[in-house]
């Protein structure tokens, strides 16, 4: 059966809001002629999955890995332009936090700290920050310690409480938690922001028929414009979906090979 997810982002109080986002893509869909759609969302797939299964429908992906792992797997949909702090029309930055009463005062003071990130597949949680280090770096190892944890939010509440000392998050996912834990997110502040990268696209299977991709193309760009679905795009702090031309998501590539050739090629 099709399947369709936003493992992006999808904090559990986030489950409302995606719904609502998806009923309104089905909406306009069926009105294009796709009644097949899945009705619900599956909340359980993981941001990170193994690959990009052809029953794949409609799902978000983080870019990098778009161009890495998942080559060939997945066709872009539409690009969100986001109205989160540190996104600029179709493009989102990874942001370095530290707890609010940390002394640090930029990523240069985090030489040597315990820091924590989501996986290496990653662009904002791991690409990005590589990069940025690896202007300090020297080639050498930079962090106390590096771990892996599976999950951006996890390192947001384990920073907050003082379990690692700093991590790096989308920033979007930046702006959800402050949105939705707010008693935590007051605990942390921004430290410094990466450069940034075109935000992370709502894909299909490569093998999905091609019209329904351009008929969930063309409701995605719907939802993104109406006025009857204003309160969706509020919930999930869109303002625009945009044609994937608009992007190049070869940058985070980019990023990696300028990391390795200063001799940093691993986060750690």
């Amino acid at each position: 059966m099709p399947q369709a997810s936003l493992p992006m982002y999808n904090l559990p109080e986030m489950q409302a809001d995606n719904a609502a986002f998806w009923l309104a893509i089905r909406t306009e869909a069926e009105l294009l002629g796709v009644t097949s759609l899945p009705a619900a969302l599956d909340f359980t797939r993981k941001p990170v999955p193994a690959r990009i299964e052809a029953d794949t429908l409609f799902t978000q992906v983080c870019g990098w890995p778009l161009q890495t792992i998942y080559a060939g797997q997945a066709t872009v949909l539409g690009v969100p332009a986001y109205g989160a702090a540190h996104c600029a029309g179709p493009t989102h930055a990874g942001v370095f936090v530290v707890r609010r009463d940390a002394a640090w005062r930029s990523v240069a003071d985090l030489r040597g700290c315990d820091f924590v990130f989501n996986s290496v597949h990653s662009n904002s949680g791991m690409n990005l920050p590589r990069r940025v280090i690896a202007d300090l770096a020297g080639a050498k190892p930079f962090f106390g310690s590096v771990t892996e944890t599976h999950s951006q939010p996890g390192n947001l509440e384990r920073v907050a409480r003082g379990e690692a000392s700093a991590t790096c998050v989308d920033c979007v996912t930046y702006a959800f938690f402050a949105r939705h834990r707010p008693a935590l997110a007051e605990h942390l502040r921004v430290l410094a922001v990466t450069p940034s990268t075109p935000a992370i696209p709502f894909v299909t299977a490569t093998a999905t028929d091609p019209s329904i991709k351009a008929a969930l193309a063309k409701a995605l760009r719907r939802v993104a414009t109406m006025p009857a679905w204003a309160s969706v795009r509020a919930g999930m702090m869109l303002l625009d979906v945009l044609p994937p031309d608009r992007v190049d998501y070869e940058v985070p590539c980019r990023y990696a090979t300028e990391a390795a050739a200063l001799g940093y090629p691993v986060l750690h």
